[in-house]
């Protein structure tokens, strides 16, 4: 099992969303979150002061998802996230291995609890 980690823009979370639905993925957790990369951010005026934003709002989301659905999970995130050609800031994708995964409310565990 692992657990799929991508940091996206706000504007291609609905694209992602249906995506995965579309592959029948249907557990995934959204966080706002604030970050930069090689974008650095950018300077903004505000009434007449020019003011410097460092961090860049985004989106982060999990997945779990099984061994055997996973390479087709990065593919769908990956194309869904991607905005026209490829612009900075388009995201990450982070991958982690997961241990185990427990259903609070059956009990269940492993992939049978995704």
């Amino acid at each position: 099992m692992k657990m799929v980690q991508a940091v996206i823009k706000h504007t291609r979370l609905d694209a992602v969303q249906k995506a995965l639905t579309a592959i029948d993925v249907h557990g995934i957790t959204v966080t706002e979150a604030k970050g930069f990369g090689r974008q650095k951010g950018h300077t903004e005026v505000y009434r007449g002061v020019e003011y410097e934003v460092r961090f860049l709002p985004k989106v982060k989301l999990e997945v779990a998802t099984p061994d055997e659905k996973f390479e087709e999970v990065l593919a769908v995130i990956q194309k869904a996230a991607r905005t026209g050609e490829g612009e900075i800031g388009d995201g990450k994708i982070f991958v982690f291995n997961l241990q185990d995964v427990i259903r609070i409310r059956t009990g269940e565990r492993g992939e049978e609890a995704i």
